[in-house]
């Protein structure tokens, strides 16, 4: 088989998979039947959160481990 080939098997298969997933999501009522999908929904500002610009204090990371290093006062094994 070619590379072409399996493009070709491996569009059908997800195509075919998308639509047995779409078709699932219309029988457990989650959502109406529509055709492609051309975007995702906007996002509901009631659940977003909103970050500050302003610089964490330096006390919240006092005690840390430098993230993948371990603790600053031992050595690896």
């Amino acid at each position: 088989m070619s590379l072409q080939d399996d493009l070709h098997a491996v569009r059908r298969s997800l195509d075919e998979l998308t639509r047995k997933v779409e078709r699932l999501e219309q029988q457990a009522g989650r959502r109406p039947a529509a055709g492609p999908r051309t975007g995702s929904a906007p996002p509901d500002p009631a659940r977003m959160v909103t970050v500050p610009d302003t610089p964490y204090d330096s006390s919240l990371w006092t005690d840390s481990d430098d993230e993948g290093l371990g603790a600053r006062d031992r050595r690896a094994p």
